[in-house]
């Protein structure tokens, strides 16, 4: 065929999987069946390649142009015959609807009914159903985004309320990809329910695809579209519109918004089964695959590229606009990202068309999340690693099945830091660890706590082993039961999912070990310590892990979990093996390409397969396995394989495809068939052990097998455990920038800066305006940050903490920053001090104050505490007094002095 007839070729065959018939111009009858293609059809003068017919009428046009043709430019070829059509011709409107330029292996789409008619690449065709509903429609999808009513802000925070009018003005410019970025807790997903009401209600989507990380994950999903209710609808969103968790390869067709995670939607296009809890981990990051890079994804008429007007991507790692990014280019549809991180490749594949951004820094300065402090644990094998002398018999396990075996060193066995938790459990090391955090728990971390009920502490582990320890020491440490701590990961052997309900609104478990299952996703508000005993190099990562601890929750909930528990205005980060100092890069963890799996690749050679790349990865897996196996499992080979070693088999390996070793064994002069005659005959040698089924299972056993060494010999001890003064410093750095910047900006610091300490008189509308710049942009700051912050690098200069809310307890801050004041104290001991003074300097003059004049002076004392000022208007105003009788109740105890009274008050206590 020649290129032309070769794109006809392809064009029909998308043209008849989609539902069309295809029909010549001699054979010409539009109402043969829904949707008619007909090819070459006159138009006056010009010729269409194909055109359209729906429902009996011409809707549109199809350019075909050879394969390698660039599309951009062909749609004005199409416009000629576009604009005007013969009169006798039935049609839907004077000019075709529907514009098409297809190569065959490259399509570009255009609607003329949208507000600003643009091209856009599509997978495949439509099929003639969905074009004859958007003929039967008043608008289409594109115009009525442009015509969306204003939002109604009941129930929405500041963030959400511009992550939606964000997204909604990029969809109104017809823009194919948003990315809204919001700190973890700050409300994604109920910000997505109410962008799909919206988009359901308003915009007339026909349905929205919402993709997950793993299934737990969409579970948590539908649970938020199950518990919103939009508002003024009167109605739970799941009441309206038909939402599904898609949990097997079937749609149901009246669902409006289907959840699923992506590996399930691939296998579906695919046509393909999807192996029983593929889904339960992430296939954003870890689903492995077969040969290094998924098969393609292919035209599947029962899921055609309209399925979806909008996909949502929850969370939008790296990998799904790589190795899973033909899913999403499947679609004809709009892409919307959500994630508290974005990375340069998710800014890259979203167009830097960042909608929305949320920092957690400013959740923070908002009191959406709380803040956290880092508190650094160093061990001496953490930092150093150790070594157990020869002649000791240590335990080896198995990784895979558990089992235990002795082995005597017959020499020094050497490990470095590096290999903890990897190739070696040192138990001493775990405990020492754990133990620290036990000793430091009520005196350095919760000082306040009872000391009955120990924090709800999520701890990371490097792998399911490393778990398994961990629970089993926690459990000795704290000389709990079962109960108190649990491993949460995908080899549980309990219902994970009761797990971490139980974590999340239960007072048991107390702390719960995991690897992934929880690293990302999972609301568990109550948890107030994470402490990382695996390192992360994925700064996306890292930043998802840390997010777990983030969370606001009420006083209320706190409690009822956490009993002795006050309010949760931070989380303590505890690192164990540097997490917080080592480099990290943009990836997400796990994110690579990966290579053919071993059995896979032992399967393949003794099917045949000879190229160099298969070969070379085989003699380069042999010789990597004769590195780490014990002389035991190097003996079985031997015996198997009838006298060849690893390293002899995967010498044998590189040499039938040595070229100097082929000429070597042809001659100098040979030609090239006759070399390669002699490289297969070697290569056919060199393959020939793993022909047999038993060698390949031994194999494949022997590099399943993974030993860990259990140390339970070398003791450990900590080195230093304490706060991380990094970020303390850092805190108080900004603090201070703040008000240099700001000094000649803001009412309160003009006069905090510019008069003494005894003359400086805030008002409440100034101390306002100071805590508000303070939590803007670039110092997200918030008071009790920084008074912590000071609290650890000042700690003899500070006392108490400030009460939660109070604003006027910034004055004390900038006063002691700037110098003014050497001790930091909350402002409400400051006024009592003063207080006391007052009533003390009123007794000398003469005056005595009667029990209820007291009270009320003491009400008036806290007011001014919380307010620096206080008018008589606050008389009516605050409940505090309007309870108690308000203004007329005053003037009847202090008579005409009241109003003097309160302005002696206010100069002698305000801040």
């Amino acid at each position: 065929m020649t290129p032309e007839e070769e794109a006809r070729h392809k064009i029909d065959k998308l043209l008849i999987a989609a539902g069309w018939e295809i029909q010549d111009r001699k054979d010409f009858d539009r109402t043969a069946a829904l949707g008619v293609a007909v090819r070459e059809f006159a138009l006056g003068r010009d010729e269409a390649d194909y055109l359209l017919f729906v429902r009996g009428k011409a809707a549109g046009v199809i350019e075909a142009k050879k394969i390698g043709t660039t599309l951009s430019g062909v749609s004005e070829q199409s416009d000629r015959y576009m604009a005007q059509l013969p009169d006798h011709l039935a049609r839907w409107q004077d000019t075709l609807v529907f514009d098409y330029e297809s190569t065959g292996e490259e399509t570009i789409f255009k609607d003329m009914r949208d507000p600003h008619p643009r091209s856009r690449r599509v997978f495949a065709f439509h099929k003639p159903e969905t074009l004859l509903k958007w003929l039967e429609a008043a608008a289409s999808l594109r115009a009525r985004l442009e015509d969306m009513p204003a939002l109604l802000t009941e129930g929405l925070r500041d963030c959400q309320i511009e992550a939606i009018d964000g997204l909604e003005k990029s969809l109104a410019e017809a823009r194919p990809r948003s990315l809204i970025q919001m700190a973890t807790g700050a409300g994604k997903t109920f910000t997505a329910c109410s962008s799909s009401w919206r988009l359901l209600k308003h915009a007339g989507a026909k349905r929205i695809l919402f993709l997950v990380d793993r299934a737990n994950l969409g579970r948590q999903t539908l649970k938020e579209f199950q518990e919103f209710e939009p508002p003024g609808a009167g109605n739970l969103f799941t009441d309206v519109y038909i939402t599904q968790h898609l949990r097997s390869p079937r749609f149901d067709p009246d669902a409006k918004v289907v959840i699923t995670t992506i590996q399930r939607l691939y296998s579906m296009l695919r046509g393909e089964e999807l192996e029983e809890g593929a889904d339960e981990q992430s296939g954003f990051e870890t689903w492995e695959v077969e040969d290094g890079d998924i098969k393609p994804v292919a035209y599947n008429p029962d899921i055609p590229i309209e399925t979806f007007d909008f996909i949502i991507t929850d969370e939008c790692h790296r990998s799904i606009y790589g190795l899973w990014r033909q899913v999403l280019d499947y679609f004809d549809a709009f892409i919307i990202g959500l994630t508290a991180t974005p990375t340069n490749h998710t800014l890259g594949f979203f167009n830097q068309n960042l909608v929305a951004e949320y920092p957690y820094e400013r959740s923070v300065a908002d009191g959406v999340n709380v803040g956290y402090e880092v508190f650094r644990v160093r061990t001496k094998i953490g930092d150093q690693g150790s070594l157990i002398d020869k002649g000791y018999t240590i335990p080896v396990r198995d990784k895979r099945t558990r089992a235990t075996r002795y082995r005597e060193l017959e020499d020094d066995f050497d490990y470095s830091q590096n290999e903890l938790d990897r190739s070696v459990t040192a138990r001493n090391q775990i405990r020492t660890v754990l133990e620290t955090y036990r000793q430091s728990l009520f005196t350095e971390l919760f000082p306040d706590r009872s000391g009955e009920w120990v924090p709800k502490t999520l701890i990371f582990a490097k792998d399911d082993n490393h778990a398994e320890e961990i629970v089993t020491i926690v459990r000795e440490v704290f000389g709990k039961g079962n109960e108190f701590a649990k491993k949460i990961t995908y080899k549980t052997s309990e219902d994970p999912q009761a797990l971490i309900k139980a974590f999340r609104v239960d007072p048991f478990p107390r702390i719960a070990v995991t690897v992934d299952m929880i690293a990302t996703g999972t609301d568990i508000k109550p948890v107030e310590v994470v402490i990382f005993m695996r390192d992360v190099k994925s700064s996306g990562y890292f930043e998802q892990m840390k997010g777990r601890g983030v969370r606001t929750i009420d006083d209320g909930s706190l409690a009822q979990v956490t009993p002795d528990a006050g309010t949760k205005t931070r989380f303590i980060l505890i690192d164990a093996v540097g997490v917080t100092e080592s480099c990290k890069s943009a990836s997400q963890p796990m994110e690579r390409k990966r290579a053919l799996g071993f059995d896979k690749l032992l399967e393949q050679i003794a099917q045949g397969r000879r190229d160099e790349d298969a070969i070379s990865s085989l003699a380069a897996r042999l010789a990597a396995l004769d590195r780490k196996i014990e002389k035991e499992d190097s003996d079985r080979i031997t015996a198997a394989t009838g006298g060849d070693s690893l390293r002899a088999l995967a010498n044998r390996l590189l040499d039938s495809i040595d070229p100097d070793v082929i000429k070597a064994r042809t001659g100098s002069f040979a030609g090239e068939e006759a070399m390669a005659e002699i490289a297969e005959r070697l290569q056919d040698e060199a393959c020939r052990p793993f022909n047999n089924p038993k060698t390949r299972q031994l194999l494949i056993d022997i590099k399943t097998k993974a030993d860990i060494v259990i140390d339970e010999i070398s003791p450990d001890e900590t080195v230093s455990a304490s706060f991380d003064l990094r970020e303390a410093q850092k805190r108080i750095t900004s603090f201070k920038a703040f008000i240099e910047e700001n000094r000649d900006e803001i009412t309160a610091l003009q006069i905090l800066y510019n008069q003494p300490v005894g003359r400086q008189r805030l008002t409440y509308a100034q101390i306002r305006e100071l805590t508000a710049k303070l939590a803007d942009p670039p110092h997200y700051l918030q008071v009790a940050d920084v008074w912590q912050a000071y609290r650890r690098i000042e700690e003899a200069k500070v006392r108490g903490a400030p009460a939660d809310r109070l604003l006027t307890e910034v004055v004390a801050l900038v006063r002691f920053a700037l110098g003014q004041i050497d001790l930091l104290e909350p402002i409400s001991v400051q006024v009592e001090r003063r207080f006391n003074l007052w009533i003390g300097r009123q007794k000398k003059a003469g005056i005595d104050y009667a029990p209820e004049q007291m009270e009320w002076l003491m009400l008036i004392r806290d007011h001014i505490a919380a307010n620096a000022e206080i008018a008589a208007s606050d008389l009516m105003q605050s409940p505090a007094f309007s309870d108690r009788g308000g203004v007329v109740k005053a003037r009847a105890l202090f008579g005409q002095k009241l109003t003097g009274l309160l302005d002696e008050m206010t100069e002698a206590l305000g801040a």
